[in-house]
């Protein structure tokens, strides 16, 4: 129980199949967390669809739950920092801030078929000039206009200046503010495919492009900056909401990945591999992402990002589809007993594949089955098609920029409690695997720029100095082994692509 005195900062980490509430002290320990589940929607093939008022009510339930556990009064919370859930996208009515359908999840693929009409008319260079990344269903931009277009009168109204949009983070501050504030990071604002991630605004060619009229979008802030007060009805008092940022985004900070050459790797429903790379916006070769790292005192830092579509929710396959597992902790013993003569292969593109490849429409697969393969293979093979795909990600990465050279990986997320998988996944990367103390890195990272934006918190290199490490994995792989098995991936992520990356 909090004594009186004491104060913390609230991150609030909305993602993709729960939201979080984790109380922070002084010297980033915890004192209390909160969880809630919600429903996930999938209303047609490829469609992946969220209630945002179901998300909004699961933040509010969780944040009030995690200052009861505390015994935190509103007066204690010195700021609230927010992470979230990228690229799924809301628009709601600026009047009641009633969201005006479904949102759309991150993993949707609805509109693949027109971001295939943008890529055939030539517009994906300067898409990715501006904005770092690709043509695809993955980002925010042909989400808003998908809605526009099929919602009855949304473009109208949208034109009128009555409908918002934003990422989940927009959407909670405009709820938590009572529609006083509506704002985004310059993180979230990157993954829309609408923002100049050089100047930092909204494109108006970009807008045009995708048919998204400006009087959508909220206004753009550094990570660590003034996102209003909360309504003193909702939370027992006025808190001031003081750090945003995107959940990948929010991890690098987390991580203290400040330097340019450090990398992260955050393995949760997908796996998303982050390397700073300084001022610099890193052009990939290997169609990997140019994204905004963190945006502190109007300053960006960039980084390389690698996106996986499917890492925990491989295993969730196992648990759920299959159900040769009960629990998701079971499939490290599992695959520590497979049997090693079998070269069983798991190309898990339920819904197509991410980096460095960008096939939405690849669709998984199974190889190298035998009649005496089971559960085991199957487990292993699950937790190594991540390992596999985290090695494209780094090995793009050192084809990009030589800075990713000897990189060290910085890993969280719920997999990395495995110490088979991470073993596996240092073997696979032939590089060292640092797991960190505080395994909530994503939280940590909103509450410490909330707690920077207050000072609350220390200057970067100070919270660098606070990291600390709980685990480093090194490979014991022979070559010829590692080599083998990842030349057994490719061919079978080969056969799996329903075209060749260009």
């Amino acid at each position: 129980m909090a004594q009186g005195s004491e104060r913390f900062v609230m991150a609030l980490d909305q993602g993709t199949t729960s939201t979080r509430a984790i109380l922070f002290r002084a010297d980033f320990s915890i004192a209390s967390s909160a969880q809630k589940e919600f429903a996930q929607h999938y209303p047609a093939s490829g469609w992946v669809e969220h209630d945002a008022d179901e998300i909004w009510a699961s933040a509010l339930s969780v944040m009030r739950s995690a200052m009861r556990k505390a015994g935190a009064k509103a007066a204690q919370i010195v700021a609230i920092g927010i992470t979230n859930q990228r690229e799924t996208t809301v628009i709601w009515d600026r009047a009641t801030g009633k969201p005006i359908a479904p949102a759309i999840v991150w993993q949707d693929r609805r509109t693949s078929a027109l971001c295939a009409t943008l890529k055939a008319a030539g517009h994906e260079a300067m898409v990715r000039a501006r904005t770092g990344l690709l043509l695809d269903p993955y980002f925010s931009g042909t989400k808003i206009g998908w809605l526009l277009d099929h919602v009855d009168g949304a473009r109208e109204r949208a034109d009128r200046g009555e409908l918002a949009f934003g990422t989940i983070d927009s959407f909670l501050i405009w709820r938590l503010t009572g529609g006083a504030v509506h704002a985004t990071d310059a993180t979230n604002a990157s993954r829309t495919l609408l923002l100049d991630i050089h100047t930092g605004q909204w494109d108006h060619a970009l807008m045009a492009l995708f048919g998204v009229p400006a009087s959508l979008l909220p206004e753009v802030r550094d990570c660590a900056a003034d996102f209003g007060m909360t309504e003193a009805r909702l939370l027992g008092g006025a808190i001031p909401i003081r750090g945003v940022a995107g959940d990948q985004q929010a991890a690098t900070v987390g991580q203290a990945c400040f330097s340019p050459g450090m990398m992260k790797s955050t393995y949760g429903t997908g796996c998303f591999a982050l390397l700073n790379t300084g001022s610099t916006a890193v052009t990939s070769g290997h169609r990997l992402l140019t994204t905004i790292a963190y945006q502190l005192g109007g300053q960006r830092t960039y980084a390389l990002e690698g996106a996986i579509f499917i890492a925990g929710a491989a295993v969730q396959w196992l648990r759920d589809g299959l159900r040769i597992v009960k629990q998701a902790p079971q499939t490290g013993a599992m695959a520590a007993a497979a049997d090693p003569a079998q070269s069983v292969v798991l190309v898990p593109a339920f819904v197509g594949l991410g980096a460095p490849y960008w096939d939405p429409e690849a669709r998984g697969a199974l190889f190298g089955l035998t009649r005496n393969t089971g559960p085991n293979e199957l487990a292993l093979a699950a937790l190594e098609s991540v390992c596999f795909q985290t090695r494209d990600l780094l090995d793009a990465m050192k084809a990009d920029w030589p800075g990713a050279g000897q990189t060290v990986l910085r890993v969280d997320g719920g997999m990395t409690a495995s110490d088979w998988t991470m073993q596996r996944l240092a073997d696979t990367l032939d590089a060292p695997v640092d797991r960190p103390q505080i395994m909530e890195t994503t939280a940590l990272g909103a509450a410490y720029l909330a707690g920077l934006a207050t000072g609350f918190y220390p200057e970067p290199a100070a919270f660098a100095k606070s990291w600390r490490l709980q685990q480093r994995f090194v490979s014991t792989m022979p070559e010829a082994t590692r080599t083998a098995r990842y030349r057994t991936w490719k061919d079978a992520v080969a056969r799996t692509l329903s075209h060749r990356p260009g």
